[in-house]
């Protein structure tokens, strides 16, 4: 009996063991949940504090990014408009100058219209002056001829008179004809001289509107267009106002006016020439 008693005994002290131990184990288990747990609460409260604080740096640095984008879109658009409007007052410049150019040569033209009548005017009197003269002269020589009182030296102090004043007056003649065709040479040099001027105010604001290339056969061609001496391209020129420009470039003779009309006038005359 009594070693019945001692087994129960061992046994009901092995199942106390086992639950005591168990309620240990439990009570750890227990704790280190609620700490890891509270370590999970810290560590996610961390990351959310660090992601607040990295999505704050975030905007700021895109805030700040934007505005340096913003002023150097802004610095950009009024370096443009800066230059376009430079680009636009050179222009109107330009084309103040132009027509200021282009209302000289109208007057030059007009004035030149005015001179060349007024040429022609006086060269048809002075060629009925002339006329006139040899008329007289005529006359005066018949005259003393039919006068037999006359002495020689008389007729012939006549005769001396008469000669000097036809002297005189084709001194007179002449020298306002050098003088008129000095004024002409003088305001047709000043209207060559303008339209040059034009012609590099074209230049410097649309080259290709201002040269036409007249194309030839031949360098032979070529030759016989130039003339002698370039005699023929010196009257092209002086008669369009258009520069010919006869250089080494193959089959080909340079027309540069800023005037479309000049240069086809000047184009037409080198095919015909």
């Amino acid at each position: 009996m009594e070693i019945i008693y001692i087994i129960i005994g061992l046994v009901v002290g092995a199942l106390g063991g086992i639950l005591y131990s168990r309620k240990a184990t439990n009570s750890k288990a227990n704790f280190i949940i609620k700490d890891a747990k509270q370590n999970a609460e810290n560590i996610i409260q961390n990351a959310n504090v660090q992601a607040e604080s990295i999505k704050k740096e975030r905007i700021v640095q895109a805030k700040e990014k934007f505005l340096e984008l913003k002023t150097e879109h802004d610095a950009n658009i009024q370096a443009r408009e800066k230059k376009m409007q430079e680009v636009e007052k050179r222009a109107k410049d330009k084309e103040s100058k132009l027509n200021d150019e282009l209302s000289k040569v109208s007057r030059l033209e007009k004035d030149l219209e005015k001179q060349q009548t007024e040429y022609q005017r006086k060269t048809e009197i002075v060629d009925k002056k002339q006329a006139e003269l040899n008329e007289a002269i005529s006359q005066k020589v018949e005259m003393l001829e039919k006068i037999s009182n006359y002495s020689a030296d008389e007729a012939k102090k006549e005769l001396v008179e008469s000669l000097k004043a036809e002297a005189k007056t084709r001194a007179q003649a002449y020298v306002q004809n050098i003088m008129e065709e000095a004024q002409m040479n003088a305001k047709n040099e000043a209207r060559k001289i303008v339209i040059q001027t034009i012609q590099r105010i074209g230049t410097e604001q649309a080259i290709e509107n201002s040269v036409s290339v007249f194309n030839i056969e031949s360098d032979e061609v070529k030759g016989r267009i130039i003339g002698r001496e370039g005699r023929n391209i010196r009257a092209l020129e002086s008669a369009t106002g258009v520069e010919i420009i006869v250089d080494d470039t193959p089959e080909a003779i340079l027309l540069s006016c800023f005037d479309p009309v000049r240069r086809e006038i000047a184009r037409l005359s080198l095919h015909r020439l």
